[in-house]
């Protein structure tokens, strides 16, 4: 539906990005806003006060726009980053992930373990499956990604696990809901931010935790 038909679930969705210039959808975005102190903060929750400016979820765009001056020009003021702005906005992206995945298993609505997330799979019950990016992948290419849903390899076993109470987790999966589609928001951020070298990043654990 176009906006004059007041879609409420694409209305707004979209916004230009302050580096490349491009429009898109703002699930792969970053919203910014200016504080008073004229540090710029990354706005995750998309819920702070003030005229946001947004950034695509990419380490060489958020570099970019750091280093050229960018976000002054953006915010329409003198505009400067915290230190290791891209690391910052990455590091709360993971939590903010793992902070959904452990809702999302209180709720009854996320499982861990290879046997477990094997029977939702053949259930058909999975929304998005999780596999740690330091995980075997041969251990991790014995699961599939139902037609529909969506796989992300953006977290280490050890980000998994907190998101379980275990030391680490490699294979996890998330059921339909509100919750799901949160994850899967900000899992797309954060692989945008880590990149595909995400998957391979670290040391492969040859442990399956069953």
């Amino acid at each position: 539906m176009t906006r004059g038909g007041r879609d409420t679930q694409t209305e707004g969705s979209e916004r230009r990005c302050l580096v490349t210039g491009e429009v898109q959808p703002k699930a792969g975005l970053i919203r910014l806003v200016l504080g008073p102190d004229g540090i710029v903060v990354p706005d995750l929750a998309e819920k702070l006060p003030g005229r946001g400016f947004w950034v695509t979820a990419d380490r060489q765009i958020i570099d970019r726009a750091v280093a050229k001056g960018l976000l002054s020009r953006a915010a329409k003021a003198p505009a400067r980053a915290p230190e290791d702005f891209a690391a910052l906005i990455e590091a709360g992206l993971a939590r903010r992930v793992t902070d959904l995945i452990s809702l999302a298993r209180k709720s009854g609505l996320a499982v861990a373990g290879y046997e477990k997330v094997k029977d939702r799979l053949a259930a058909g019950w999975v929304k998005v499956l999780l596999q740690a990016s330091d995980g075997s992948e041969r251990g991790k290419g014995k699961l599939w990604t139902p037609e529909g849903a969506r796989w992300f390899g953006c977290l280490t076993a050890s980000e998994l696990g907190l998101a379980f109470g275990r030391d680490h987790v490699i294979h996890s999966a998330l059921s339909r809901g509100g919750l799901a589609d949160k994850v899967i928001r900000d899992a797309g951020r954060l692989n945008g931010l880590r990149g595909q070298s995400a998957i391979r990043a670290g040391k492969e654990s040859d442990a399956d935790e069953r």
